[in-house]
C-alpha cells in the first residue's frame, strides 16, 4: 500500500495549467517564470490557498515578478566557496551543512537556494553523501551538522536512517539538525515509522519552519505532536516576507499559535538576498518593529531572534531594538518595552575600589 503522503506529494501542482483548475490565472505569465524556477505545490498546501495573493499563494505560486529582481544573487551567502566538498557548506568551525536532497514538498518562492532546489541535475547520490560524511568524520572540530536540502524529509525512511546510522558512528558528532519545511507543507510524511527511525539516534533537533498562522492546522498540530513526543526538541524559524508576515499582530499569533503545537520559536530571518526573490524584501526596521511588538508584550517563549544572514558568507547576525540608553562605569541606563527607563548600578568592585586581602 502506497503510504499517504507519497500519494499527496503525486498529486503535486507542478504546471500552471493546474492552479487554473482552481483560480484565474494567467497561464503564459506562469509558464515564463516556470521555465526558470519550477514549481512544486503539494496537494495539501495548495488546498490551504483561500484565495489569489493570500499568504499561502505568495509563498508558492510563482509570481512574475521572480523575473524582476535587479539585485538579487544566485549565491548571496557565498555557499560554494564554503564547500570543501560537493553539497556540504562549513562555514562555522564546530557546525556543518550537508545538503542531502534536492526535492521539497513544496518549492518556496523565496528559497536561499533557489538555484538548486528542483534542478534535476543536481543530485545528492549515495557516494556524494558518503563524501560528505568521510569529510566530517576527519575534521574533529565539527561536533554539529545540520541535514538540509532541499528536505531531508522527502528522503525515504531508509536513507534517512542510513545518513543518521553513519554519522552517529563518528565520535566527535556530538548533536544531529534536520531543517525541514515538511511538517507544514506536506504534515502526512511525518509518521509513526520515521519517529521511531529518529528516535534512535539521539540527540536530534528538529528545526520546521512556519511562516504564518494559517499554516498551523490539525494536520501539521498532529506531525509536530508526534516529533515531540519522540521526544525531538522542536524550534522553527520564520522567514520575513512582505505581504505575507511583515505585521506584528500576524507574527505575534503566530509564534502563540507555535508554542501551543510545542515548537519553540527560534529565528526571524531577514530574507536573503537571493535573485528572484527582490518582491519579498522588507525594510530591517519592520523586523526591528515585530521585535519590539513582541518583547514584554507576550511570553519570552514566544519571541525569536532577529537575525541577517550576512551577504557573502559571513554567518548570522542577531540585531535587536536598541534598549540601552547609556553606560559608563557607574551606571546603566536602560529602556523597557513600555519606553521607561531605568538606572542599573554597574559593579562597585572597579579598579577605583581598593582590593579587600582575604586573609587565610
Amino acid at each position: 500500500m502506497v503510504e499517504e503522503w507519497k500519494q499527496i506529494i503525486a498529486q503535486s501542482i507542478t504546471k500552471p495549467e493546474q492552479v487554473r483548475h482552481k483560480f484565474n490565472v494567467n497561464v503564459r505569465k506562469l509558464k515564463t517564470v516556470v521555465s526558470q524556477y519550477p514549481m512544486r505545490i503539494s496537494k495539501y498546501y495548495f488546498d490551504l490557498i483561500e484565495e489569489v495573493d493570500d499568504p499561502i499563494w505568495k509563498q508558492c505560486v510563482p509570481s512574475p515578478l521572480e523575473l524582476q529582481d535587479p539585485h538579487g544573487l544566485d549565491d548571496p551567502l557565498n555557499e560554494e566557496e564554503q564547500s570543501p566538498v560537493p553539497g556540504l557548506v562549513h562555514r562555522y568551525p564546530d557546525r556543518v551543512l550537508m545538503c542531502v536532497s534536492n526535492s521539497c514538498a513544496t518549492y518556496c518562492r523565496f528559497c536561499t537556494r533557489k538555484r538548486k532546489v528542483g534542478n534535476p541535475v543536481i543530485t545528492y547520490s549515495r557516494e556524494r553523501l558518503l563524501q560528505q560524511i568521510q569529510y566530517i568524520k576527519k575534521t574533529s572540530a565539527i561536533r554539529d551538522v545540520l541535514l538540509s536540502g532541499g528536505d531531508p524529509f522527502m528522503l525515504s525512511d531508509e536513507r534517512i536512517e542510513f545518513l543518521l546510522q553513519k554519522l552517529r558512528t563518528i565520535p566527535h558528532v556530538e548533536i544531529l539538525r534536520i531543517g525541514s519545511r515538511v511538517p507544514c507543507t506536506l504534515p502526512q510524511r511525518i509518521t509513526p515509522k520515521l519517529c521511531s527511525i529518529l528516535k534512535k539516534y539521539p540527540p536530534i533537533y528538529v528545526n520546521v519552519h512556519f511562516n504564518h498562522p494559517l499554516e498551523i492546522t490539525e494536520d501539521s498540530a498532529r506531525a509536530c505532536g508526534l516529533l515531540a513526543d519522540a521526544g525531538i526538541p522542536l524550534a522553527s524559524q520564520s522567514v520575513l516576507l512582505r505581504g505575507v508576515n511583515d505585521d506584528p499582530v500576524v507574527m505575534k499569533n503566530l509564534f502563540q499559535k507555535l508554542l501551543t503545537i510545542r515548537v519553540r520559536p527560534y529565528y526571524i530571518f531577514q530574507i536573503d538576498l537571493v535573485r528572484g526573490t527582490y518582491h519579498f524584501r522588507t525594510p530591517v526596521e519592520t523586523g526591528l518593529n515585530i521585535l519590539a511588538s513582541l518583547i514584554g508584550h507576550t511570553s519570552g517563549l514566544a519571541v525569536p531572534r532577529y537575525v541577517i544572514d550576512s551577504p557573502g558568507g559571513g554567518g548570522k547576525i542577531p540585531i535587536q531594538p536598541n534598549y540601552i540608553q547609556s553606560i559608563d562605569e557607574d551606571k546603566i541606563v536602560l529602556r523597557n518595552y513600555e519606553g521607561k527607563t531605568y538606572a542599573y548600578p554597574q559593579n562597585p568592585l572597579t579598579e577605583k575600589t581598593p582590593k579587600q586581602r582575604i586573609t587565610p
